[in-house]
């Protein structure tokens, strides 16, 4: 049995969208959700990005995404949450034979650093291959560039998965700034990479796939759900 230990993947990216007026980063709840979850069913959690900083999504802390206990949590720095966050060691220093779950989190921004973050993406791989978890949502894909399975082959080939829909993207009107980033949208990467993309109807429907030891979420809404699904999965294994 894997050990009940978490690691929350981080992205450590920031850029400007929305013509240059706001900022992604980190979408907070994608991160907060899942530590609560895991956290609840006993899972020692450690966060991690590439470079050991994140920034905060601007849209993540509005009104619509961010309340409650939730932006309690977010405003005391004291949190628990909040110490590891911004307390946290870079992907390269983590001892990655420890985990037995891997969860990324993400945000617009992890479109930039997820496709080469060997940091993590290495962390990931060593749970797969111990026989954990692997778990994503939204953007969170991005991480899946460049992770391989045991036999070298891509770990999402042939599998089914989830992520934030292209349709979205183009209904929030960004799609020519993130073309800007270089990026692949999860949709694409997961047709070069030989995974069959599922969907809600909805574009912010909470939804997620579970395939095996692969768990993925669509969008915000889905990271808990995402997250007790990786955990129904860890403690059947």
């Amino acid at each position: 049995m894997p050990a009940r230990k978490a690691l929350i993947a981080i992205t450590s990216a920031s850029a400007a969208l929305f013509n240059g007026k706001e900022t992604t980063g980190l979408f907070i709840s994608e991160a907060l959700h899942p530590f609560n979850v895991l956290t609840a069913a006993g899972f020692e959690v450690d966060l991690s990005s590439e470079t050991g900083s994140y920034t905060p999504d601007w849209l993540s802390q509005q009104p619509d995404f961010l309340n409650g206990s939730d932006l309690e949590t977010w405003q005391d720095k004291n949190s628990s949450f909040r110490q590891k966050l911004d307390n946290m060691t870079k992907a390269a220093d983590l001892d990655e034979s420890v985990y037995g779950l891997f969860y990324a989190s993400a945000g617009h921004a992890a479109l930039i650093d997820y496709p080469t973050a060997r940091g993590l993406q290495k962390i990931a791989e060593q749970v797969w291959a111990s026989g954990g978890v692997v778990a994503s949502v939204c953007h969170g894909p991005a991480i899946f560039a460049d992770i391989k399975d045991v036999a070298g082959q891509p770990l999402i080939k042939g599998k089914k998965l989830t992520g934030f829909t292209t349709e979205a993207e183009n209904t929030m009107g960004i799609m020519s700034e993130l073309r800007g980033f270089g990026s692949e949208m999860v949709e694409e990467l997961a047709s070069r990479l030989g995974a069959t993309y599922e969907r809600a109807p909805g574009i912010w429907d909470d939804f997620h796939v579970v395939d095996g030891r692969l768990v993925t979420g669509q969008n915000p809404a889905s990271a808990a759900s995402t997250a007790k699904a990786a955990v129904e999965v860890f403690d059947q294994l």
